[in-house]
Order: structure tokens, then sequence, then C-alpha cells
């Protein structure tokens, strides 16, 4: 089943998971353009059931000029731009608008039934004023599901202020968070990831930081990467992370390009954070409590099944993540958020995972009639006001966002 399925309900747990990380050190190949890679192409409908074994896929080695041209671990004051970059993408190895050769697409029309009883809040980016070092935390900005969209990520990014034309940090000392599930599905994830590890450098010599939550995403291609078509055990009978990987949107470009300093920053990453009042976390699940009474009980023990590096332990871990919808039900959904609040504090829970075109209806309709597409403008509000999706569903009819924290009244 792929996680996109609206049959993968609440109370249903869908076939696949993921995991990610703390430390933000920026690759050397990182900072200079990554030229063509070999990729061999790679079928868009691969049939992969989960039984099926795939052969892993050897990691493209790292440019000679960009191992030559950088030192190992950049400086915590250095100044990293693209001015020079030709392609004027950070990490994007696929310049001139040229689709990656075995890129997968992705549908991103999928047809909506909107249910009428969900609120989206419109955000009008608002410029902010040059924040002054040294002044006090910076303003909190969150962005949803990115999914190896770097084009949309840089518009979006660039839409708030956050970054210049060249895709520099140019925010001061204001905060980012990712919320996780950075490839798979779309066109360049690891250009993503190497966008993210660059900017939180920028970001931290300026006063302030770029961070990011681990999504089930992440846990999925560290499973793919370390275990393959080794079968694991799960709820359906025998799966791989490589069949599932495969299924729920895995590219093998970004395969191709995966290296170690890639899989060590999204082992590293925390799966829960409170910031200003609000829960940071990715999935609207509350499984998160299985793992521990607090958030920092929560983020050692995801890193230490992560450490552990038992396949078994990997796959319950990423199965659980990959559950949504804990908090849509009119009536069991505001006590759900209100548990994990009490339990972890903040006032309000912020998340990705599920698409706001799927909390705002389903696919399709029982006898195969289209609905209406929503548009969306915004982040949805949900959950008697107590919970803020931001997957604006940029894999299919929507878009990607980016918004500041605390949302307007």
């Amino acid at each position: 089943m792929v996680e996109g399925s609206m049959t993968q309900g609440a109370g249903q747990e869908p076939v696949v998971r993921t995991a990610t990380l703390r430390d933000f050190r920026v690759p050397p190949y990182a900072r200079v353009p990554v030229q063509g890679h070999a990729a061999e192409p790679f079928p868009a409908d691969v049939p992969a059931p989960p039984a099926a074994p795939v052969p892993a896929v050897a990691p493209a080695s790292v440019p000679e000029a960009a191992r030559a041209s950088a030192p190992e671990v950049a400086p915590a004051d250095a100044t990293l731009h693209l001015g020079s970059l030709s392609s004027g993408h950070p990490g994007n190895a696929f310049p001139d608008d040229e689709p990656p050769e075995g890129y997968t697409p992705t549908e991103r029309d999928l047809p909506i039934i909107n249910r009428g009883d969900t609120v989206q809040v419109h955000v009008t980016p608002v410029p902010q004023p040059a924040p002054v070092p040294g002044d006090g935390p910076g303003p909190l900005y969150v962005v949803g599901d990115v999914h190896g969209y770097l084009d949309e990520l840089l518009e979006a990014l660039r839409a708030q202020g956050l970054i210049d034309e060249n895709g520099g940090w140019a925010a001061g000392n204001a905060r980012l968070w990712f919320l996780g599930d950075f490839t798979d599905r779309g066109p360049d994830g690891i250009g993503v990831i190497d966008l993210v590890m660059r900017l939180s450098a920028e970001a931290a010599a300026a006063g302030g930081y770029c961070k990011a939550l681990m999504g089930n995403h992440e846990l999925l291609l560290i499973g793919a990467k370390r275990f393959g078509d080794t079968p694991v055990s799960s709820g359906a009978g025998t799966a791989t992370f490589q069949a599932a990987w495969l299924l729920n949107g895995g590219q093998k470009h970004d395969m191709d390009r995966l290296q170690d300093v890639h899989l060590q920053w999204m082992s590293r990453l925390d799966a829960v954070v409170e910031q200003d009042g609000h829960l940071l976390l990715h999935s609207d699940t509350t499984a998160y409590l299985e793992y521990g009474g607090t958030i920092e009980d929560v983020n050692d023990k995801v890193h230490e099944i992560l450490n552990r590096n038992d396949a078994d332990e990997v796959w319950d871990l990423f199965r659980k993540f990959t559950k949504r919808f804990a908090f849509r039900d009119e009536a069991a959904g505001p006590q759900a958020v209100r548990e994990l609040l009490a339990t972890y504090g903040g006032s309000r829970i912020v998340h990705g995972h599920s698409p706001i075109p799927y909390l705002l209806g389903q696919v399709g309709t029982e006898d195969g009639e289209e609905g209406e597409r929503p548009v969306v403008d915004g982040p949805h509000v949900y959950a008697d006001g107590l919970a803020i999706a931001m997957d604006g569903g940029v894999t299919m009819a929507g878009k990607l966002l980016v918004v500041q924290l605390p949302l307007p009244a």
C-alpha cells in the first residue's frame, strides 16, 4: 500500500515507515555545483511488490573538484554562499530545468472532495525588518513536507525573505524548522538535504538557526540504504525496506547520490521539539507517546534504535511514524492533541505528514467520480484550533508551505 492511500486511516497501519538528526555539518561537495552523474533508466511504474528483492545501489562518488575545494568541516564563522554557482540552486545537480535521468514522476492532480468542515489560513508573506544580532530570538518559521521539490522550496523561502536570490541565508537571527520528509517523489531530494545542511551553517553564523525534524521518509531512506532487501517482520507478513521505499516514491537518482554524511545527518535528527508554545513534530499520530514521557526521552529513544541498527526495530519505528489522522476525528482528534500537549508541553501542535488535501476530504468517490479540488492557500487549522497541518501537498495539487509562527489571528 502506498503511503498516500486514503485506506490508511487512523486505525489502520500502512505497510511501511521512516527516521532523522541534530548536527548540521556541511559536506564539501554541497558547496560546489554537482556535475552530471550516471543514472540508469528507471521505469516510471515499477511494480515493486513488498517481497520482491531490489538490488542495492552504490552511492555516486563525491566529485574530485569538491574534495579539493573545501575543508572537511566548515568553521563556525564561515560565510557560505552560492553566488558563483552556475545552476543557482544550492545542492541542485540538475541545472537547465532538466529532470534527472531515472526520475519517476508523481501524480499531482488527485481528485479531492471538500468536506467543508475545516479551515485553511491564508498567509500573505509580510516583509520582516532585518533582525539585529544579539537582539534576542528572531522570528520563528516552519516548513512543511518538501519531498524533493527543490525549486518550490527555494521559491517559498525567498518569498518569506529567508534566503537571497543566490540561495544564501538572508534572515539574520531568524529561526527556521523543517518538519521532515525531504526526499522521495520529487526530482531532487538530495539537493534539498544539501540545502538544509548548508543553510544551518549559514544561519548559525548569522546568529539564527535552521534545524530539521525526522520524518517517516528519512527513516525509510535510511532503512533502504542500510538494510536493502533484507526481510523484516511486518503486520502484513514479510516486507523489505527497499520495496517499501520504491512503493512510497523512492527515486533512484537520490540513492545514487546518497552519501555517508547524509545518512549521519538524518540519523541524528530529533523527532519532537517545543518552540514558543508550539509542539513541532512530523506525523499526526500519538505514536510518539510509546517512546517516552518527555521530549528528551523520545529523541534519545529514537536515536538509540537507529544506533542499534536492527532492521526489525527500525521498521517498527518507521511503521509507527507513518500512522496518520489521529487528530482529524471531530470527537477524538482534539483529545489526542491534548494528550500530546499535556505530556510534552506547548499549547498547539504543528505537524506535516498528512497532506492538507487529505485532511480536507477524501480522494475520489465511492462511485469513481472525481470531486472538486481545493486550493491550498496556507496551513490548515483544526482539532478545535489545537493542531496546525503544514503539508501543503506539493506532490499533488497543493503547494510547499513556509509560514511564520504564531499564525495571525
